[in-house]
C-alpha cells in the first residue's frame, strides 16, 4: 500500500487534501492496528507534507529541476506490458539497453546485446568477468522460500549459459513495513540452498524495507546477483549463433513461473518438479568435454518462453530459426505439461528454465550424448537457417511462431488482464520513446556536468 503515490494520484485527480487525509488515515489503521487515532492523524499530515515537496520538487523549471523531475511517458508499467515479457516488455528492453550501453565501451558482451549476462575482461591473464541480476518473481511474496531459490538459480543460469563459472552471490532484500521478519530468513534461506549446492558463496547482500515508511503492507521484492568468471573461448553470447547450427533444449520443468501457476491454480505438487539444480549438472558436464569452446551460442528458456526467447536470438544473430514442435513437447517435465495442458496454457509461451545449446552438428549431437550421459534429458529440437523469423515444424506445416504482447497467461488475474495487443501500441510506443529521449538528454547534462568539475 503506497501512501506517497495514493495521495500524489488523488492529488492528481482533483481530490481535497480532506479526502485524501480521509481515506489515508482509514488504511493505515488497517495496517498499525495498535496506533491511536491521533497518532494515524499526526502520521497522515507528515505524509501530506512530503507529498507536497515531492511535487514542487517537479514543478521546479530549469537547473536542478531537470535532474530532480522524471519524464513522464502517459504510459504505465501495466499497460505497456513491462515485465510480461511479450512484445510492450521487450521494447521498453531495447530502450533500457540503449541507454545502459552509454556506460558499456569496454563490455565484451553489452546490454544492447539483450543476452542472458553481460562480460567484461579484467585483466592481462584475460580472465572474463560475467555478471547476471533476476528479480524474485512477484507473485511469490507470500512463499519467500520459493522466490529466493528461483530468483537464485535464474541469475546463476544466466552467468552458466554465457561459459562463466559462478563465483558468488550478491542479495538485494526488501520487505515492506509491516512484513515479518521471519520472511528475510526464509527467503534468505531459499538463495542459500542454491548457493549451497552449487558451491556458490553468498558474498554480499543489502536489507531495506520497501518504500521505507511510505508503504504500509508486507509485500517483498528482491533481486539476486551472480558474478562469474570465464575464458574468451568459452564465451557463448546468443550473436553468435550461426546458419547450419542445430538447437539442443535439455528438459524442462520451469521455476519461478511454474511455481506461481502451480501454487495459484491448486496444483501444489508441482512445485517440487522446479526444486532442482540440473543445469549445473548441464553445463558442468559441457565444460568437462571441453564442448563450451566449440559451442557457438547458449541461453535459457525463460523470457517469454520460447516464443521470446527465439525471437531475441533472430533478431540479434541475424538468423532464421526452425523448430520440432514434437521434439520440444518431450522434453517439457510430464507433470508440468500436464498442468499446463489441462489449464490451456501455451507452454511455448512460458518460461520452461530449459538449457538451449546451438552449436554445428557434430558438436550439438556430441552435447546430447554428454548431457544424457549426466543424467540430464536433451534432444535436437531444431535448426538454423538463412534469414529471419521463428518457425514451427507442426503436422508437416511450417508456421511462424509469433511474439505475443504478453507471456501466456498463467494466472487467472493474468487472464483477466489479457493478452491482446492495445489498439494504440505504436502511439504507446512513440510516447514511450519520448520519455527515453529526456532521459537521455538529462543523463547527457550530468556527464557534462562531472566533466566540467574534474
Amino acid at each position: 500500500m503506497d501512501l506517497e503515490g495514493l495521495a500524489m494520484h488523488m492529488m492528481d485527480l482533483g481530490a481535497s487534501e480532506d479526502e485524501i487525509r480521509e481515506l489515508l488515515a482509514d488504511l493505515v489503521e488497517i495496517w498499525k492496528r495498535d496506533w491511536s487515532r491521533d497518532e494515524i492523524r499526526e502520521f497522515v499530515d507528515a505524509v501530506l507534507d512530503e507529498v507536497r515537496y515531492v511535487r514542487r520538487a517537479h514543478s521546479i523549471d530549469g537547473g536542478i529541476g531537470d535532474i530532480l523531475r522524471p519524464p513522464e511517458s502517459g504510459v504505465s508499467m501495466g499497460e505497456m506490458g513491462v515485465g510480461s515479457r511479450g512484445e510492450g516488455d521487450f521494447f521498453v528492453h531495447e530502450l533500457l539497453t540503449e541507454l545502459a550501453a552509454e556506460a558499456s565501451e569496454n563490455a565484451l558482451i553489452s546490454p544492447e546485446e539483450r543476452d542472458d549476462a553481460g562480460a567484461v575482461r579484467v585483466d592481462r591473464d584475460e580472465v572474463i568477468l560475467v555478471s547476471a541480476v533476476d528479480g524474485m518473481h512477484s507473485r511469490l511474496s507470500e512463499f519467500p522460500f520459493l522466490a529466493g531459490f528461483h530468483a537464485t538459480r535464474a541469475a546463476m543460469r544466466d552467468v552458466l549459459v554465457n561459459g562463466a563459472r559462478p563465483r558468488g552471490l550478491l542479495v538485494d532484500l526488501h520487505l515492506a513495513d509491516d512484513g515479518d521478519v521471519g520472511r528475510l530468513f526464509d527467503f534468505t534461506a531459499g538463495v542459500t540452498a542454491v548457493g549451497a549446492a552449487t558451491g556458490v558463496p553468498i558474498l554480499a547482500g543489502s536489507t531495506l524495507r520497501v518504500g521505507g515508511d511510505m508503504v504500509h503492507g508486507r509485500r517483498l521484492v528482491a533481486g539476486i546477483a551472480c558474478v562469474g568468471t570465464a575464458r574468451p573461448d568459452d564465451l557463448t553470447p546468443r550473436r553468435n549463433a550461426k546458419p547450419g547450427d542445430l538447437i539442443v533444449l535439455t528438459e524442462g520443468a520451469g521455476g519461478g513461473t511454474v511455481s506461481t501457476t502451480a501454487i495459484y491454480h491448486g496444483y501444489y505438487d508441482v512445485v517440487e518438479e522446479t526444486l532442482n539444480v540440473d543445469f549445473v549438472r548441464a553445463v558442468n558436464a559441457l565444460r568437462k568435454e571441453k564442448l563450451l569452446s566449440k559451442v557457438d551460442a547458449m541461453t535459457d528458456i525463460t523470457n517469454g518462453g520460447i516464443r521470446g526467447d527465439a525471437a531475441e536470438i533472430s533478431e540479434t544473430a541475424g538468423v532464421r530459426l526452425v523448430f520440432n514442435e514434437e521434439a520440444i513437447r518431450s522434453l517439457v517435465n510430464d507433470r508440468v505439461l500436464e498442468m499446463l495442458d489441462e489449464l490451456g496454457i501455451d507452454y511455448l509461451g512460458l518460461s520452461l528454465d530449459m538449457l538451449m545449446v546451438i552449436a554445428p552438428e557434430d558438436v550439438a549431437e556430441r552435447c546430447v550424448e554428454v548431457l544424457d550421459g549426466a543424467g540430464v534429458r536433451a534432444d535436437i529440437v531444431g535448426r538454423v537457417e538463412e534469414g529471419s523469423g521463428v518457425f514451427l515444424e507442426r503436422d508437416g506445416e511450417e508456421i511462424e511462431l509469433d511474439v505475443k504482447f504478453r507471456e501466456a497467461a498463467y494466472t487467472k488475474v493474468k487472464r483477466v488482464i489479457g493478452e491482446e495487443h492495445p489498439e494504440d501500441f505504436e502511439e504507446m510506443k512513440e510516447r514511450v520513446k519520448r520519455a527515453y529521449e529526456e532521459a537521455e538528454r538529462k543523463l547527457k547534462l550530468v556527464l557534462e556536468l562531472l566533466e566540467e568539475s574534474g
